[in-house]
C-alpha cells in the first residue's frame, strides 16, 4: 500500500523547526513588511514535522532510477555511468570560485585547461579548432549551420539554401536547419541502413549548404561510404556537418575529420563524463577545419610565446558570440579529468567495450525479437517489436512498460522512425556482463510471455508505485501543481 502524499501527513500547527521571539516591541510585525508583500490569507501549505518531511523525501528518492540505481540502455543517449571522482575535481574550489570576469592573469588555470582540452578534442576527433560556447548538442548544431551560413555568404553565395539530412537523422538536425532558415531535405537509407548513394546524388545540386549525418548513425552502422559522401558534397561545393552524438563509439578507432567532415559538435555531457538528462548540464562544442577557423565564435583561448593564455578575439569573420562567457564551465572540467584519466589508450578502450557490449546484447536477442539490419553494429543497435505486434497485438510500449516490472529502465522506443516498433538499445561500455545478462534474460521473459500470457503484459506495469498512465493526457494537459482545492481521493 503506497504511503500518503505530503500534504496527508501533517495536522494544524505542526512544525519542523522553531523561531526565537521577536526582539521588537511596541510595533506590529506586519508594519514591517511593505503591503504589496503580504497575503491576504495564509497560504493552503503542508503542515508537518521535520521527521515526516525527511521520511517524505527519502521516499520519493527511492522511487527514482537513475544509472546509479541500474542499466540505463537509452540508445543514442549514453546514460553510462561516470566517475565520480570526476565531479569531486570539478568542485575544488579552484575551479567553483573562479569568475569570467576576472582578469586573465587570475584565471590562467582555467584558461590552460580549456586550451588543453580544445586540443585534445582535436586529436580526437581529427579537427583543428574549437570553440566551447555552445551549452548543448542542439546549440552546436545551430553555431555549426550559422558558421555555415557566414562561410558561404563569404564566398558570395547566397544561393546555398539546401540542409540534407537522412531518414534516420537525429530531430535536432532538421530542427537545427530549419531554425537557421535553410529548406531541409530528407535523404533515404538504403536496404542496409546507410545513406543511399544514388539518391543522395540525385538531390545534391549547387543550392546545397550542408549535409548532416551521424556516424555510426542512429541505427548504430557505421556509414561505410562516408568518403564517397564527403566527394558527393565537396564537389557540389557543401560542407559536410558531423553530429557528435554517438561519438562514443569513435574514440580511438576513427575520426570524423579523417572522413573529411568539416564542423562536428560533440555531446561532452554524453561522451565525456557528465551524467545528462532531463535537461541538462550539457555541452556542445563545436570543432572545424582550418578553413572554418575564422568564422567560430569569439573569443577563442589563445596562448602567447610567453607560455600564457589569453581570450582572443581577432577574428574578423566571427560569427560573434553564441552564449556569454566560456560554456558551461565545470562541465568541462570533468571532461578534461576524464580523458587525462583514461589516456589515449584508455580512451580506444571505452569505444572497444561499447562496441563488444552491444555486439553481445544484440546476438542473445535477435532469435527473440525482429533484428532489421543483421549485422555487425557499433555501440547500440536496434530491435523491433513488429513480430509480437502481429501475432499477440503485444505493442513495443507495453515491452518496455513490462521491463520496469522487472526493475529495468526501457530502451529507447518508436526510434528511429524508419523501424516499425523500434527498440533502441544501447548498453555502454560501463556496464558489466552481469548486468548485461540480467537485462537480457529480462526481454527474453518477456518475450515468452507475449507468446503465453500476452495480456500480462499488455496490462504491465503491475509493480510500479503508479500503474498505467495515459502519456497523451499527460503531454497535453500537464498537472505540475498541486490545488489543496481540487484534490481527488487520492489527494493528487
Amino acid at each position: 500500500m503506497p504511503e500518503p502524499l505530503i500534504f496527508e501527513l501533517g495536522a494544524p500547527d505542526r512544525r519542523g523547526y522553531s523561531l526565537p521571539d521577536m526582539d521588537i516591541e511596541d510595533k506590529d510585525s506586519a508594519d514591517l513588511i511593505p503591503s504589496r508583500f503580504l497575503r491576504e490569507e495564509k497560504p493552503a501549505l503542508p503542515e508537518v514535522s521535520e521527521v515526516e518531511t525527511v521520511r517524505h523525501y527519502t521516499r520519493l528518492s527511492k522511487l527514482n532510477y537513475g544509472v546509479d540505481s541500474g542499466i540505463y540502455p537509452l540508445g543514442t543517449c549514453t546514460m553510462k555511468y561516470n566517475p565520480k571522482v570526476h565531479e569531486d575535481i570539478s568542485r575544488f574550489s579552484g575551479w567553483l570560485q573562479t569568475h569570467p570576469y576576472l582578469p586573465e592573469e587570475l584565471i590562467q588555470g582555467a584558461l590552460q585547461l580549456l586550451y588543453e582540452l580544445g586540443n585534445y578534442l582535436a586529436e580526437i576527433t581529427g579537427m583543428d579548432r574549437f570553440t566551447f560556447q555552445p551549452a548543448a548538442g542542439a546549440h552546436g548544431e545551430l553555431t555549426g549551420l550559422l558558421m555555415v551560413q557566414a562561410y558561404h555568404l563569404n564566398n558570395g553565395e547566397k544561393n546555398r539554401s539546401k540542409v540534407i539530412v537522412p531518414d534516420s537523422a537525429h530531430g535536432t538536425n532538421p530542427a537545427s536547419a530549419s531554425v537557421c532558415g535553410y529548406d531541409v531535405i530528407e535523404v533515404e537509407s538504403n536496404e542496409r541502413g546507410l545513406v543511399d548513394i544514388k539518391k543522395l546524388k540525385k538531390i545534391v545540386d549547387q543550392d546545397l549548404a550542408a549535409f548532416m549525418v551521424t556516424n555510426p548513425n542512429t541505427l548504430g552502422l557505421f556509414e561505410e561510404d562516408i568518403m564517397e559522401i564527403a566527394d558527393i558534397v565537396h564537389q557540389a561545393g557543401g560542407l559536410l556537418y558531423y553530429d557528435g552524438a554517438n561519438t562514443n563509439a569513435l574514440m580511438g578507432l576513427a575520426r570524423p575529420g579523417d572522413m573529411n567532415f568539416d564542423i562536428i559538435h560533440l555531446n561532452i555531457h554524453k561522451t565525456f563524463s557528465t551524467p545528462h538528462g532531463g535537461g541538462g548540464p550539457g555541452s556542445g562544442p563545436v570543432g572545424v577545419n582550418k578553413k572554418l577557423i575564422p568564422f567560430l565564435p569569439t573569443p577563442l583561448i589563445s596562448q602567447k610565446d610567453d607560455g600564457s593564455y589569453y581570450l582572443d578575439y581577432n577574428l574578423d569573420k566571427s560569427i560573434g558570440r553564441v552564449r556569454t562567457f566560456h560554456g558551461n564551465f565545470n562541465v568541462l572540467v570533468k571532461a578534461y579529468a576524464y580523458i587525462r584519466t583514461l589516456g589515449p589508450d584508455g580512451i580506444k578502450k571505452v569505444s572497444k567495450n561499447a562496441l563488444l557490449n552491444a555486439n553481445y546484447m544484440m546476438k542473445q536477442l535477435k532469435d527473440y525479437y525482429e533484428l532489421p539490419y543483421d549485422r555487425f553494429c557499433m555501440h547500440e543497435f536496434v530491435l523491433s517489436g513488429s513480430r509480437q505486434k502481429k501475432e499477440q497485438g503485444v505493442t513495443t510500449m507495453e515491452i518496455a512498460k513490462r521491463l520496469l516490472d522487472y526493475g529495468h529502465y526501457a530502451p529507447t522506443i518508436y526510434f528511429p522512425l524508419i523501424v516499425k516498433e523500434a527498440l533502441m538499445v544501447e548498453p555502454t561500455e560501463t556496464e558489466s556482463k552481469q548486468s548485461l545478462d540480467e537485462f537480457i534474460s529480462s526481454m527474453k521473459k518477456i518475450a515468452r510471455e507475449i507468446e503465453k500470457e500476452p495480456k500480462k503484459v499488455k496490462n504491465a506495469p503491475h509493480k510500479t508505485e503508479v500503474r498505467r498512465l495515459d502519456e497523451l493526457q499527460a503531454a497535453r494537459e500537464p498537472d505540475l501543481r498541486w490545488n489543496p482545492e481540487e484534490k481527488n481521493d487520492q489527494g493528487e
